[in-house]
């Protein structure tokens, strides 16, 4: 293996991607203002996204919203033909009502309101993806994903982008799992850049990255990239 994955220790290497990237694709600060405040519909509609694109996802999210204006207590009483129905854009439909409802149900059931916002005067993060876990259909990534993105916290989710980049790199090994690799990242980049460093793998995965024909000729990791070098 060249020098170059192995020269340096991780961390080191992590904060050395991260600057390349951010001198790439731009600066990407935490700005919670454009992210949605109510955090039981911040959970529901990181469920809908699961198994489909953000387009069909944000659509179906904006139409479960506009046919239940009430609130989600009404999406909770109402037969989940209808509920289904609504969702029709994003996939899975049948499937996904049934998941929310049943979210709901139980966020209802345990703290007596379809209402997660409290979740904010939290201080352990841990305690708080823990907490999310805990509801049927919600997984580490979905947990961590409100957890960033909703409440700002320093947690990096880990889809099958973060997960492709940060194996190819060199950053996590090539038998760290998804979920495992949650806290590995964040071992390596810390709490004040996790945020930036997770859009930027995820950007990177999207635009050059690719899970098939990598754009490396162009990446401008490709020198401290383990895949590229054992290319060569």
């Amino acid at each position: 293996m060249s020098p170059a994955c192995i020269s340096s220790g991780k961390e080191g290497k992590a904060l050395e991607v991260e600057e390349l990237l951010t001198e790439y694709y731009g600066a990407r600060p935490y700005r919670q203002e454009i992210y949605d405040q109510d955090i039981l519909g911040a959970l529901v509609a990181t469920i809908l996204s699961q198994h489909t694109s953000d387009l069909n996802s944000g659509r179906a999210f904006s139409n479960l919203k506009a046919s239940f204006p009430e609130g989600w207590e009404s999406v909770l009483n109402a037969p989940v033909n209808q509920v289904a129905d609504s969702l029709r854009s994003g996939g899975l439909a049948d499937v996904k009502a049934a998941r929310i409802q049943r979210l709901i149900g139980d966020v209802i059931e345990r703290t007596g309101a379809a209402n997660l916002d409290f979740l904010r005067s939290w201080d352990d993060d841990i305690k708080i993806i823990d907490f999310l876990k805990s509801f049927h259909g919600v997984g580490p990534k979905t947990a961590a994903c409100v957890a960033m993105f909703n409440l700002g916290r320093p947690v990096i989710p880990v889809d099958t982008h973060v997960h492709r980049v940060a194996r190819r790199i060199g950053l996590i090994g090539p038998k760290v799992t998804a979920d495992q690799a949650h806290d590995d990242l964040l071992a390596l980049v810390g709490t004040d850049r996790a945020y930036s460093f997770h859009v930027h793998l995820i950007e990177h995965g999207r635009s050059l990255c690719h899970a098939r024909n990598p754009s490396c000729a162009v990446c401008p990791v490709r020198g401290l990239c383990c895949f590229f070098v054992a290319q060569m």
